[in-house]
Order: C-alpha cells, then sequence, then structure tokens
C-alpha cells in the first residue's frame, strides 16, 4: 500500500557523526538508511541530534548538525529540506524531506556552562539545520533540565523552565518521549501557567495501557497530547511494543484509535545504528515485522483490515502533516 510516510524520529545523525565510514545509504548498516526510505515511501523523515549526558555533548550536537548539512549536499539528488511549501505537495515530491530535532538538551548545555549557552548553542543548531521540529529535555536519565525516563521523583528544573521560556514562540514543539512522568507534568503545568506558545508531541513513544513500560505515555498524558492536538509517534523497537509479539504493534496503533487519537496518530519508528550496543539481551532490537523503513506499506496493508484509508493517511502522513505545516506556518 503505498501511501506517502512521515516518521518522526530515527538517530541517522548520531550514526554519522560516530561510526567510521558511515553513509546515509548504507542499507545493511541502519534501517533508515536512505534507500530504505524510499522503498517505504517516506516523505518526510525527522532526524535527531541525540547526545548523552557526559562532557563534549555540545560539541558532538554541532558535529552532528553538520553531518546533516552535509547529507543534505551531497545527496540533494535524494534529500532536501522540509519545510512548508514541501509538506504541501508532499505526496508529489519525488524528494525525501529532511528536518532536524534536539535528543536531549544535554546537547544544548553541558552541567558546566551558564544557561545562556544553551540559548546560544540552540541558535547555531537552528543556523546549521535550518530548523529544530523538536526538543526533548532529556533521554533516560536526568540532567539539568529535567528528569529522563527511568528517573524517579525528578521533575521539571529551573534551567528546563528557562529553556521552556526561550523556545516559546520559535515555532519548536517539546517532546515527551524521555521525560519521567514528573518532568512530563512539569512541562505541561509550566506552559500552561506562563501561556507559552509550545506544540506538545510524543515523538516516538507508544501506549503504557497496552505494554507497561516508562518509555510509553502512560493514559493521562497521552490524553493531554490528544487536548493538545499534537503528535503520538509509534515507536517500532521491540522492547517498548512487547519482548515477544511482533503483532502487538497493530494494538498500539488501534489503542490510539480507541483513545480518541485518531488525529495525533503517526509513525516514530526510532531507527538507530544497533551493532556497537553493549547489551545483548536487546537484540534483536526490531521485529521482522517492522526491521526497517520499508516495511511501511506492509504494515499500513495489514492495518487496511481494521482501519479506512482516510484513517491510513492521516496515520502515516496526514496527522504530521498538518501539526508540522501549521507550526511552521506560524
Amino acid at each position: 500500500m503505498q501511501i506517502p510516510i512521515i516518521d518522526t524520529h530515527c538517530d541517522i545523525l548520531s550514526y554519522l557523526a560516530k561510526i567510521p565510514g558511515a553513509r546515509p545509504d548504507q542499507a545493511e548498516e541502519i534501517a533508515c538508511a536512505l534507500p530504505l526510505l524510499q522503498q517505504g515511501n517516506v516523505k518526510m523523515q525527522v532526524c535527531a541530534i541525540y547526545t548523552d549526558v557526559k562532557p563534549g555533548s555540545m560539541s558532538l550536537a554541532i558535529k552532528q548538525a553538520f553531518k546533516y548539512r552535509e547529507m543534505l549536499m551531497t545527496y540533494a539528488d535524494q534529500v532536501m529540506q522540509a519545510d512548508a511549501d514541501f509538506l504541501d505537495s508532499l505526496d508529489q515530491n519525488s524528494k525525501i524531506g529532511m528536518v532536524a530535532a534536539i535528543e536531549n538538551a544535554a546537547g544544548l548545555a553541558e552541567d558546566e556552562v551558564p544557561i545562556e549557552d544553551a540559548f546560544a548553542q540552540l541558535d547555531q543548531l537552528i543556523k546549521l539545520t535550518g530548523r529544530i521540529a523538536y526538543i526533548s529535555l532529556t533521554h533516560h536519565t536526568e540532567n539539568r533540565f529535567g528528569g529522563g525516563n527511568y528517573t524517579t521523583g525528578i521533575g521539571l528544573k529551573k534551567d528546563g523552565k528557562l529553556l521552556l521560556d526561550y523556545i516559546s514562540g520559535k515555532k519548536i514543539a517539546i517532546d515527551l518521549s524521555h521525560t519521567s512522568d514528573h518532568l512530563a507534568k512539569g512541562i505541561l503545568s509550566h506552559i500552561d501557567a506562563q501561556k507559552l506558545a509550545i506544540p506538545v508531541m510524543a515523538s516516538h513513544s507508544n501506549f503504557r495501557t497496552v505494554w507497561d513500560h516508562k518509555r510509553n505515555l502512560n493514559h493521562e498524558f497521552a490524553q493531554e497530547v490528544i487536548r493538545r492536538k499534537g503528535l503520538i509517534g509509534i515507536n517500532f523497537l521491540r522492547a517498548f511494543l512487547d519482548d515477544k509479539e511482533p503483532e502487538r504493534i497493530f494494538e498500539h496503533i488501534l489503542h490510539g484509535f480507541d483513545i480518541g487519537a485518531e488525529d495525533q496518530m503517526c509513525f516514530g519508528a526510532d531507527f538507530f545504528y544497533t551493532k556497537d550496543f553493549p547489551d545483548k539481551s536487546r537484540h534483536p532490537f526490531y521485529f521482522p515485522l517492522v526491521e526497517n523503513a520499508s516495511k511501511y506499506p506492509n504494515i499500513l496493508e495489514q492495518l487496511s483490515e481494521n482501519l479506512s484509508v482516510i484513517q491510513l493517511e492521516k496515520l502515516a502522513y496526514k496527522n504530521g502533516q498538518r501539526f508540522f505545516s501549521k507550526i511552521w506556518r506560524q
């Protein structure tokens, strides 16, 4: 089933920055390589700038931004910068629209630098990449901005509030995918209290009601994203779907429709370079059903037994198209 796809999260940039000789067209190395995106009819791909909480994260973020620029220039016959005009004609464009995002604001400011450096770093990343689609304040662990999804009792910190204040009105969404529940609550409360102009999304998260994992959205936050007309990107990682049942991905998607997220659902596959991952218990990272970006037509074909063409189009690209077009045209 050849419906265009918008995917809201992949880690091709950290692969390009960290692995010697890495290229974005190496389908045998990473599941979101350009040939696989093309086979899956992916028309817009969000590329995360991922960093850990450790020294050197700021320079690594800059390196990934340069890798993003290099990819756009070197593969200009296949990819282009996504913008609002691109979104309008997405289904007619032969190229893949690319846009950068930030996964873990530790890449904006390491612990010892002034918070103003985070603002300058963000401005520099926007200048280098052309646009930042969204920011995740944390990854798995705690940083100066708040608590990651594997922390407990750590919410939004002072620097997190200052960063939210800074991005208000800058056409950048805030991503709840890697927050602790305390941090997610703090983010939403601060946005409301300060009346900040910040869209809300979960770029690559499933539903905790279906699979009880800290990386998945609980019902409260899923409803908040729905209420705020955001996006929820379904994650393809085995650990967040179900350790043993590949068909569980369809339960996550259909659950989203059942709870009122028909206009918020999209894909956020979370494809990344796995060959250097030290924890072998995580292998295989993806079930064959969703093992790379070429699998989207098959996924949609199986979903067609339960969803209408209109619903499939919303999930595949129209919800993402609407969300980003509204932000970028403001």
